[in-house]
């Protein structure tokens, strides 16, 4: 029970999401219609996505391309630039959580020993550039996943369409990474651990990978990836269940009745429908700013159809406040640990560069429209 409690304490957005099921359950009271609300293919994806991500984490594959990179440069520009990079392209894969999870720390390791002169810069550059690159497949995050799966939309369609907004938000990055100090630095040694090619484990990922990317081009049924996962999983490293975010997943849960209650009530439902429709680009991105962006295209998808925008406003929305991206509080809470950190600088800087990126990513995308 104290788990529980102490895991509830740590993710509001969790919280929010089980007392907004149960305050819209007062009103509409449970039936068979429930089952109706939970979109399963995107719970069972997401899961089996979070398995398999833990495995290539587990065996050193991020890590490892990390540091050979890396080791490549002389410079602080070099150095961290590529791994801003890396956050932004991997991404686009691995979510960007995962991303953040795996790099965000192995920069504060390398910035322990070269020391340089932006950590903070640094860091919100890597945040910035996984909640951006993460924005072009429908596996980058949370919320595209659920908005391609309720567009019905194919997976060309889906990168077609946000392919504008990523272009942009590469040359911002780029701009980032240019404004680093172009520091001489010792390149660090490159690693001559285990080459994680080598590691059968790796290969059992990939095609378990490639699985669930079958389910996202609509050739696999979702009931048979997981079939495959659970059992590969089960034989090759059962500890990967324990690395599975299960809170996202009862979020997406405790959203998903939500959102169904609030349709079946009428005065409601025309409500959201007469401020959100239209709207989608502005009230995707301000909404996120409060409730995050996961949240936001749930609530907002039961009252509109035009998928793009949202998908647009939402993914833009990422940017701004603390909480717009529930990954941004990954990297905070990363720096936080670090002896002698500076909270107030960072979120200062943070706000400012997020601020920047939002204002600029925002209008652009109305003269896209």
């Amino acid at each position: 029970m104290k788990q529980i409690m102490s895991k509830l304490k740590k993710d509001p957005v969790l919280v929010i999401a089980i007392l907004l099921a149960l305050v819209s359950g007062v009103f509409v009271p449970p039936d068979k219609g429930y089952i109706d609300y939970i979109d399963y293919k995107v719970l069972v994806l997401l899961f089996c996505l979070m398995a398999v991500v833990a495995g290539f984490n587990k065996v050193g594959v991020f890590s490892s391309i990390g540091k050979k990179l890396a080791a490549r440069f002389k410079t602080e520009r070099g150095m961290y630039g590529i791994i801003i990079v890396l956050c932004f392209f991997s991404s686009m894969m691995i979510t960007n959580d995962v991303a953040l999870i795996t790099f965000v720390p192995f920069t504060i390791v390398l910035a322990q020993k070269k020391k340089p002169a932006k950590l903070i810069q640094i860091i919100v550059l890597e945040t910035l550039a996984a909640n951006l690159g993460s924005m072009l497949t429908p596996i980058g995050n949370p919320q595209n996943l659920y908005l391609y799966s309720l567009s019905g939309m194919d997976v060309l369609s889906f990168i077609k369409c946000m392919l504008p907004l990523v272009l942009i938000a590469a040359l911002l990055i780029g701009t980032g990474i240019m404004m680093l100090p172009k520091t001489a630095s010792e390149p660090m040694e490159e690693d001559e651990g285990e080459n994680f090619l080598r590691n059968a484990r790796f290969w059992v990922y990939m095609a378990l990978f490639l699985v669930c990317l079958l389910n996202v081009f609509h050739v696999i049924d979702y009931p048979v990836v997981l079939i495959i996962v659970v059992i590969a999983v089960l034989c090759c490293d059962r500890t990967l269940f324990k690395k599975v975010d299960y809170a996202l997943l009862i979020t997406f849960v405790g959203f998903f009745i939500f959102v169904g209650n609030i349709k079946e009530i009428d005065v409601i439902r025309e409500f959201l429908q007469s401020i959100i429709s239209g709207r989608e680009l502005v009230s995707g991105a301000l909404i996120s700013q409060v409730i995050s962006n996961v949240p936001a295209a749930m609530l907002m998808s039961g009252f509109t159809t035009e998928y793009e925008m949202l998908l647009w406003g939402v993914n833009i929305g990422g940017l701004g406040t603390i909480i717009a991206s529930m990954a941004s509080l990954i990297s905070y809470k990363y720096y936080c640990n670090i002896k002698d950190s500076n909270k107030g600088k960072y979120m200062l800087q943070f706000t400012i560069w997020n601020v920047i990126f939002l204002g600029i990513m925002l209008t652009t995308a109305f003269f896209l429209v």
